[in-house]
């Protein structure tokens, strides 16, 4: 299955989101959120069939509506809203929305603030806490983890070649023993950069999310999961450093109902060796 069409531009509060769709407007619709729409490869979006699959752009970043990631004039729920809206603008309603890493937040605002736009919540490698210090009860980013992120140069963030070496690094960090494929992970960060557009902001944000560790996230909402009301499923990789497997868990135990796949062996995200039971969770829960 391939695209129905090219990305187009939708207008939104008072913003240009960049959206693409695969498979019959019929069909149940799923709102896959995460930083830009290459979060979810073409070939897993094109897995999911019988739905109709809508990836989109976060406001600067791809080809969104681009200002000033590293000093937003927005918050997190205007990024909610504009996930709202955006299902308002292309008529669909009862939708199954998938939140992935940072998309996570989007995503359980979208199931508390907008229920009646939710029919399902799959929430992937995320947490029930805005970036920054976290719980006590939570784990937080991996020591290790943060020390080699954070202690190795930062590429020439306009040079393609230097971008998809440090990210194809940084992927391996995140993933667990079953998780890596350099071969994956070079080709995403490189189609990553070439709709990202040239500025070193550009791309940071493109590859890296850089404006949800400027934005305000304020108010919590970890308080309100219970009251979410609609089928939910966590799934977390047991071997995730970056947003450790106690996150999903705790998810789960909050939010009333929810289900919670464990994928053995896989750190943060949805490597290719974790797709055929991913996409199978997926269809099942959207079904």
């Amino acid at each position: 299955m391939l695209p129905n069409e090219t990305p187009r531009r939708i207008n939104v509060n008072d913003v240009e989101l960049c959206v693409e769709t695969f498979g019959d407007p019929e069909d149940p619709p799923v709102l896959l959120i995460g930083v830009t729409m290459l979060s979810w490869p073409d070939e897993l979006c094109a897995a999911l069939t019988g739905r109709y699959v809508v990836r989109y752009d976060l406001r600067d970043a791809g080809q969104s509506t681009f200002v000033d990631p590293d000093a937003p004039a927005y918050d997190l729920r205007d990024l909610v809203t504009d996930a709202a809206e955006l299902l308002l603008a292309l008529e669909l309603r009862g939708t199954h929305v998938v939140g992935l890493g940072v998309g996570g937040f989007v995503a359980q605002l979208l199931a508390l603030d907008h229920p009646d736009r939710v029919a399902s919540l799959t929430l992937i490698s995320t947490r029930p806490v805005a970036p920054g210090p976290t719980d006590p009860d939570l784990p937080d980013h991996a020591p290790e983890l943060m020390a080699k992120l954070f202690g190795r140069p930062q590429p020439d963030w306009t040079d393609r070649d230097s971008v998809v070496d440090y990210m194809t690094a940084t992927a391996r960090l995140m993933s667990g023993r079953r998780g890596f494929d350099e071969g994956d992970a070079r080709v995403g960060a490189g189609r990553v950069f070439d709709r990202a557009g040239r500025t070193a902001e550009a791309q940071r944000a493109s590859h890296l999310g850089t404006m949800f560790a400027a934005i305000d996230c304020q108010p919590r909402w970890r308080e309100r999961l219970g009251t979410i009301a609609v089928p939910t499923l966590v799934i977390h990789g047991d071997e995730d450093p970056f947003s450790p497997y106690g996150n999903g868990v705790a998810l789960t135990e909050e939010i009333p109902g929810a289900a919670l796949l464990t994928l053995r062996g896989i750190g943060q995200g949805l490597p290719r060796t974790a797709w055929p039971v991913v996409v199978d969770a997926l269809l099942r829960h959207t079904s």
